[in-house]
């Protein structure tokens, strides 16, 4: 049984294909050839057979040094992780009966949260009998899309879940 690690592809004695497509460590296509030919002519230039697209018929297999490649790789993947922005949801509370003044303040900071590229989750709460009253309550939510529809999008249309009306608001993308 051959030895198998899960840390990237196979390697020499690990590939599984009785016949590969090689390539040389110049990048010149050698063609088909048997597995231990190919690992044969690896070792002769003291190099390693890297399986480079395993799902080809045949795989295609390239000599290369093995420690090196895995640097190259892992260097790849932490530049990719690097450039990856990360959105986060940010929460306003309202509630039906949120005056002017401490609208303006959460609309603010929902204009700040937006233009930071991140969702904005705007969650109304009703307690008591204010549940009766749901027209208040979409009133707001219904303005607060129509003051942050410069800046963003919403994901999906109000709704109500329990005692509270949800919308989460997504950032267009307008900066270059």
């Amino acid at each position: 049984m051959p030895r198998r690690q899960n840390d990237g592809p196979r390697t020499n004695e690990d590939i599984i294909a009785d016949k590969i497509r090689l390539i040389d460590q110049d990048g010149e296509m050698i063609g088909v050839v048997n597995v231990t030919e190919g690992i044969r002519r690896a070792r002769a230039v003291g190099m390693d057979l890297i399986e480079i697209s395993p799902n080809a018929m045949p795989p295609v297999c390239k000599i290369l040094d093995g420690g090196k490649f895995k640097y190259e790789q892992q260097k790849k993947k932490a530049a990719a992780r690097k450039n990856q922005k990360i959105v986060e949801v940010k929460e306003i509370k309202l509630r039906p009966v949120t005056g002017e003044n401490d609208y303006q303040v959460k609309l603010k900071n929902a204009v700040r949260f937006l233009e930071a590229e991140n969702k904005v989750k705007i969650s109304l709460r009703f307690r008591g009998r204010e549940i009766a009253h749901k027209e208040l309550g979409e009133k707001i939510m219904l303005r607060m899309q129509e003051d942050l529809g410069h800046l963003g999008k919403p994901e999906f249309p109000l709704k109500m879940e329990g005692r509270q009306m949800l919308l989460v608001i997504a950032p267009t993308k307008t900066k270059v």
